[in-house]
C-alpha cells in the first residue's frame, strides 16, 4: 500500500464511522476553550472537563481571571497536572489577552503562542475547532498513532509530524482529522496495549502488519 492509498483508505474509513467527530472538552466560547485546552496539557479531557465548571463561575472571561491571584485560581484546578503552572499560566493569558490583544482570542497560530501556556498544539486547536481554519493539532496521541499506521514516517519532534500530515490530508479535512485520529488514539489505539482487534483499520496499519498481526492470526496447522 502506498502512502497516498494509506491517505485514502484512512479518511475514507473515519468518514463513514467517525463523521461527526468533534474535541470533547466542554465550552461555550472561545475563551473557555482557550482554558481548558491549556489545562488539558498531559491531563485527560475528563478531568479538566470536572474543573472547569466551577472555574467559570468565578472567572467567566478574561477580565475577571486577569485581577484573580495565585491564590485565587490554584484551589479551582488543584487535581489537574501541575496545577502550579497552570495557575500561573492561566493568569499571565489573560492578561496578555488583555493588553495586546483587547480582550478577545486571536485567529493565527503566530499569536496564539505568544500567550503564556499555549504551544502549537494548543493553537492549533483554537485556530481548527473555534475558527474553523486549516489546522492539525499534534499531541502524544496524534504523534503515536500516525506513526503507528504509518501517515508519518520518522518524524521526531510533533512539528514534523504536523507537517507530513498537512501535506497529505486535504485542507478541509484538517480540523476533522485531529479529532479523529485523537479520538482512535483515547479509545483504540492506546499507548501500551493498542485493541488491534477493535480497529478497522487494521488493513492500512503498519504496526499491526509487521509487529501486531501474529497475535491475533492462529499457529500454523491449527
Amino acid at each position: 500500500m502506498t502512502k497516498k492509498e494509506r491517505y485514502k483508505y484512512v479518511i475514507e474509513w473515519f468518514q463513514q464511522h467517525m463523521p461527526n467527530a468533534e474535541t470533547e472538552l466542554h465550552y461555550t466560547n472561545p475563551y473557555e476553550l482557550l482554558v481548558a485546552v491549556i489545562l488539558s496539557a498531559q491531563c485527560t479531557d475528563k478531568r479538566v472537563n470536572m474543573v472547569t465548571p466551577g472555574l467559570f463561575q468565578h472567572f467567566p472571561n478574561a477580565q475577571q481571571l486577569a485581577k484573580a491571584t495565585f491564590e485565587d485560581v490554584e484551589p479551582h484546578i488543584r487535581s489537574v497536572t501541575f496545577a502550579n503552572n497552570k495557575t500561573r499560566h492561566l493568569i499571565g493569558m489573560a492578561n496578555m489577552l488583555l493588553t495586546d490583544f483587547g480582550g478577545e482570542v486571536p485567529d493565527t497560530i503566530d499569536e496564539l503562542v505568544k500567550l503564556p501556556g499555549v504551544g502549537r498544539k494548543t493553537a492549533n486547536v483554537i485556530v481548527s475547532v473555534v475558527f474553523e481554519k486549516p489546522g492539525m493539532a499534534v499531541d502524544t496521541h496524534v504523534f503515536r498513532v500516525s506513526a503507528r499506521i504509518g501517515l508519518t514516517t520518522n518524524a521526531k519532534t510533533p512539528l514534523q509530524a504536523e507537517q507530513q500530515l498537512v501535506a497529505n490530508i486535504p485542507k478541509d479535512l484538517l480540523a476533522i482529522a485531529h479529532h479523529w485520529i485523537i479520538l482512535h488514539g483515547r479509545y483504540i489505539c492506546v499507548a501500551r496495549k493498542p485493541k488491534c482487534n477493535e480497529c478497522g483499520l487494521r488493513d492500512a496499519c503498519k504496526y499491526y502488519k509487521t509487529d501486531m498481526r501474529h497475535v491475533f492470526e492462529p499457529a500454523a496447522g491449527k
